[in-house]
């Protein structure tokens, strides 16, 4: 049980951010149509949130995957570390924004059998990656392969793992407090 006092960041606004991460903020405004409590919090310190920002988007638009797959990345990473906010956000974000599956969401964050076989050699790479902290086994990476995927996703996929745990050890250490439209995908580890 983590006992650790919970510590106040200032919410930052467009108006009151640092100019750096203002614009960040008035840009994800203006391409989400509101800003995540988890990028108001980031904004107390531009190096977390550009950085944040920046490998964020270079996932989104170079790591070679689909907007399904990189859902399915994030998905895994953030059930791997635990974060509730960044589960119940990309779980939003994949009914509603990338299109994944019900029951592909629904099977990673219930720890159950991915009905797509080359999206379960996705997850399955992704959490080894995590729960080995980088050394996955040689059939872990064999499996991986032979779905399909290439040596060039395997960086991808090291990509989406770096970017999603800043942000899931943020939300874990500032208990970020999850945003009102992604409350119908609020979500707790199965035991």
């Amino acid at each position: 049980m983590n006992t650790a006092k919970t510590i106040d960041l200032e919410v930052k606004t467009v108006e009151t951010a640092d100019s750096i991460s203002s614009e960040i903020l008035e840009n994800s405004q203006k391409k989400l149509g509101m800003i995540p409590n988890m990028y108001n919090l980031m904004a107390n310190n531009p190096a977390l949130l550009k950085g944040y920002s920046d490998v964020y988007n270079d996932f989104r638009a170079y790591a070679g995957f689909t907007p399904q797959e990189q859902e399915v990345i994030l998905l895994s990473v953030s059930y791997e570390n635990n974060c509730t906010y960044c589960m119940a956000a990309h779980s939003f974000v994949a009914d509603n924004m990338t299109k994944v599956p019900q029951e592909v969401t629904d099977a990673i964050r219930n720890n159950t059998k991915i009905p797509d076989d080359k999206l379960r050699a996705l997850s399955n790479f992704t959490r080894q990656i995590v729960a080995t902290k980088g050394l996955p086994t040689q059939k872990n990476i064999s499996d991986f392969l032979e779905a399909g995927y290439s040596k060039e996703h395997i960086l991808g996929v090291i990509t989406g793992v770096g970017v999603k745990t800043m942000s899931n050890f943020f939300n874990h250490i500032f208990k970020t407090p999850l945003d009102a439209v992604f409350k119908g995908r609020t979500w707790v580890k199965p035991e």
